[in-house]
């Protein structure tokens, strides 16, 4: 068995030293197995990429900058029929975040969204003007990761932010979505899980006076052990969507006893394994199994 394992060009772009580089873990878990393996850069074109077994996503945390390359050497990746974790259809499902919409018809709890698309700022300004006087939203990327140009705003401040937000759709679609109060009062969920099991969770609370819950934006993490009722409500997600991927990590809020996911990340989530102790062993018994080794 040789591994690739998939990272990207500048390592400090989305790095921060305040959580540990989970790319060193799973250095770590590996030689663990005694795997053969090494970091590659998925832009990189020089790589022979013929000469892995298989490949695994870890930290390609500038996909969504480059977008169009990084189809591409998905396409690349699986005309060459080498298997990759997670597998690349599920990534390029992933990758679109207007996958939420899939998710919100299958019946499953959502953060109410809709598609704005490319060019269309008079659908934009329909929703806004349709809504309460004392309506806030968020704006984001329908491709993006690290609240890239995601914006919260009030519906006063619209008129003053049309202009900016018209020259963001000039170039892609986005998502409108209620801005949910819940993430400033409590934070935002995180529950992760290994080849389809719960492994472990988190609280992400965002710093005073953001909205952002991640580290690089001052955000603090508290881990939490979830009950039984409460992951009843989580495994659905799972189940439907997710059910074949190595890791897997479901974001969200709860609102009145019910759960609202606001991301189902599934290409290259940070998987926070320095919060719970067993946390590590799980990650490194689910790779076991797909690697199927006998270390």
């Amino acid at each position: 068995m040789k591994l690739a394992v998939i990272t990207y060009q500048d390592r400090g772009a989305y790095a921060v030293e305040t959580v540990p580089d989970e790319d060193k873990l799973l250095s770590e878990i590996l030689d663990s197995l005694s795997i053969e393996y090494q970091f590659e850069i998925w832009s990189d074109e020089s790589v022979k990429w013929q000469q892995y077994d298989m490949l695994l996503l870890k930290s390609p945390w500038d996909y969504f900058d480059y977008f169009p390359k990084f189809a591409y050497w998905c396409e690349q990746i699986q005309s060459l029929g080498i298997p990759v974790l997670n597998d690349l259809r599920t990534v390029l499902w992933n990758s679109k975040k207007s996958y939420l919409l899939e998710i919100q018809q299958a019946g499953l709890g959502v953060v109410p969204t809709k598609l704005i698309p490319m060019g269309d700022v008079k659908e934009l300004v329909r929703i806004v003007d349709n809504s309460g006087s004392d309506s806030q939203f968020v704006i984001k990327p329908a491709i993006s990761g690290g609240s890239k140009n995601t914006l919260k705003f009030a519906l006063h401040e619209f008129a003053d932010l049309l202009p900016t937000l018209g020259k963001w759709l000039s170039v892609e679609n986005y998502l409108l979505q209620p801005f949910v109060p819940e993430i400033e009062r409590v934070g935002e969920y995180s529950y992760i899980y290994f080849n389809g099991k719960f492994s472990h969770a988190l609280l992400k609370k965002a710093s005073p006076g953001e909205f952002r819950v991640q580290h690089f934006f001052g955000g603090t993490i508290h881990s939490l052990e979830p009950g039984a009722d409460e992951l009843a409500s989580i495994n659905p997600y799972i189940e439907h969507f997710a059910i074949s991927t190595l890791y897997a990590r479901v974001d969200g809020v709860w609102r009145d006893g019910v759960f609202l996911l606001m991301e189902l990340e599934l290409i290259e989530p940070y998987l926070f394994l320095y919060t719970h102790p067993q946390a590590m062993d799980n990650y490194r018994s689910a790779i076991k199994a797909r690697l199927q080794v006998s270390a």
